[in-house]
C-alpha cells in the first residue's frame, strides 16, 4: 500500500444490537491513532451508503460523543440488508476510489461477510489496493469459526432478565393466567432462547419448558408438555424460539410468505399461535409475549463483557488492516481454562459466509431442561454480572 495516508471506509449492516457501536467506536478510535489512516469514513444504512454515496467524516466527531456512543444501542449509521445486484460490486469500487478509500471494515453477520467477501476479491482483481476486513456482530450468535459474536451477550442478559421477571409475574397470577409463552429470537439456532435458562435461581423456576429450533417438536407435544407443568406446579412459562420447527422441518408459524432480500422467510406468532392451541386443548389461561427487537437494543441490560469485546473487535480489525491483512474477519478465541478470558484472532471471510452454527447436541437438552450445564457455562460469562437476586417470602403462617 502506498506510504500516504488513505481513508478507511467503515459500515454497519443486518439486525442491530446492543453493542454494534460499541465496535463503531473501536474502529474510529484505533484509526485516530494511526497517521497511515487519513479520515474515518462513515457509510450509512450499510453498503447502501457507499452505492449512494451517503457518507459521514466519522473522524470530525468529537470524544464526548463517542464516549456516550459506546453504550448506546441500536446502529448509529443506519443498517440495511441490501442483497449485491449486478454492477454494485464495481460501483462500490469505484466510489472507494473516487474517496480515497484503502481500508474497509464491515461490522455485520454471515450476509454481510459474504459481501465484504466479494467486494475484496473484486479489488484483487482489478488491481485496487484495498484491505478489507470484518467485524462480527449478531445477537443470534450463529456466525462460524468464532467462540461467540459480539451483541450475542447483551441480548442473552436481557433473556434471561426477562424470563425471570416473566417467572415472579406469571407465578403470582397463577390463579387466573397459569401459562405465559414468550417467544425469543433465533430463526435456526437456538442459542438466544437457551440463554433464557439462566434465568433459573432454583429448581422449578421459571422457564419451566425450552423449545429450540434444532429440535422438532409437535404442538400436541408442546400442549401436553404445559399441561403437565402446570399440573405439577400451577403454572408455567415457556421459552420458544420464533424459529421452532415441527418432525417435518416445517415453522409451526410464520406471519406471512414474504422474504427478505436474501430470501430469509419472516417470522414470528410462534407464541400466540401456541397460547390459543393450549387454551383450546387444556382450558387453561394462557397469554404469550413476544419482545421481539427490544431484545436486541436494551441500554439497561447491555452486559459489560459484550461491550468490551464489541469496542475490542473494532480495534483489532484496523490494525488487522494496517498490517497488511485483507479478506479476514476478526474472531474471538476463547482461552482454556476456569476463568473467563478471549483474545482477537482472524479468520477467513469466505468460511465465515453464508454458513450459520446451530446449537451443538452437546449443549441441548430435553424441553424441561432446554440446555445443559455445558452450555450454561459457556453462556455465563458473556452476560456479564450475575443478576441480582431476587427476594423470595418464607411464607410463615399466621395459626387460625
Amino acid at each position: 500500500m502506498s506510504s500516504r495516508a488513505r481513508n478507511l471506509l467503515v459500515a454497519q449492516s443486518g439486525g442491530p444490537t446492543a453493542v454494534i457501536n460499541s465496535s463503531l467506536v473501536g474502529v474510529i478510535e484505533e484509526a485516530g491513532h494511526w497517521r497511515e489512516i487519513g479520515i474515518v469514513i462513515g457509510a450509512e444504512r450499510g453498503i447502501k451508503g457507499v452505492l449512494e454515496e451517503s457518507l459521514l467524516d466519522l473522524s470530525a466527531e468529537d470524544a464526548a460523543t463517542l464516549a456516550a456512543l459506546r453504550y448506546t444501542p441500536s446502529a448509529a449509521l443506519g443498517t440495511s440488508r441490501h442483497k449485491l445486484r449486478p454492477g454494485d460490486l464495481d460501483r462500490i469500487v469505484d466510489v472507494f476510489d473516487k474517496y480515497d478509500v484503502g481500508y474497509f471494515c464491515y461490522i455485520g453477520g454471515n450476509d454481510s461477510m459474504d459481501t465484504a467477501s466479494r467486494i475484496d476479491a473484486l479489488a484483487r482483481e482489478r488491481g485496487y489496493d484495498l484491505r478489507v476486513i470484518g467485524i462480527p456482530k449478531t445477537v443470534d450468535n450463529d456466525l462460524v469459526e468464532t467462540d461467540h459474536c459480539p451483541g450475542y451477550g447483551s441480548a442473552a442478559r436481557f433473556v434471561a432478565s426477562t424470563l425471570r421477571d416473566a417467572g415472579l409475574d406469571t407465578e403470582a397470577g397463577a390463579s387466573s393466567t397459569p401459562v405465559k409463552i414468550i417467544e425469543i429470537m433465533g430463526r435456526h439456532a437456538g442459542w438466544l432462547t437457551g440463554a433464557s435458562a439462566l434465568a433459573r435461581e432454583r429448581p422449578d423456576a421459571a422457564p419451566q419448558l425450552i423449545y429450540l429450533p434444532e429440535r422438532p417438536v409437535t404442538v400436541e407435544g408442546i400442549v401436553s408438555d404445559i399441561d403437565r407443568v402446570v399440573r405439577r406446579l400451577g403454572y408455567a412459562v415457556v421459552a420458544v424460539s420464533e424459529g421452532v420447527r415441527d418432525p417435518e422441518g416445517n415453522f409451526l408459524a410464520a406471519v406471512s410468505e414474504a422474504v427478505d432480500a436474501f430470501g430469509h422467510r419472516q417470522l414470528g406468532g410462534v407464541s400466540a399461535y401456541l397460547a390459543d392451541r393450549v387454551t383450546q386443548a387444556t382450558g387453561l389461561k394462557a397469554r404469550f409475549e413476544k419482545p421481539d427487537t427490544m431484545q436486541r437494543a436494551s441500554t439497561a441490560l447491555i452486559s459489560p463483557v459484550d461491550a468490551d469485546e464489541a469496542y475490542e473487535v473494532g480495534r483489532a480489525a484496523v490494525r488487522a488492516a494496517l498490517e497488511g491483512v485483507s479478506g479476514q474477519m476478526v474472531n474471538l478465541i476463547r482461552e482454556p481454562g476456569p476463568s473467563y478470558r478471549v483474545r482477537t484472532g482472524l479468520v477467513p471471510l469466505e468460511k465465515v459466509a453464508n454458513r450459520e452454527r446451530l446449537l451443538p447436541p452437546e449443549f441441548m437438552a430435553d424441553p424441561e431442561e432446554g440446555v445443559t450445564e455445558a452450555f450454561l457455562a459457556y453462556a455465563r460469562p458473556l452476560i456479564g454480572p450475575p443478576l441480582p437476586p431476587h427476594g423470595r417470602l418464607v411464607r410463615h403462617p399466621i395459626r387460625r
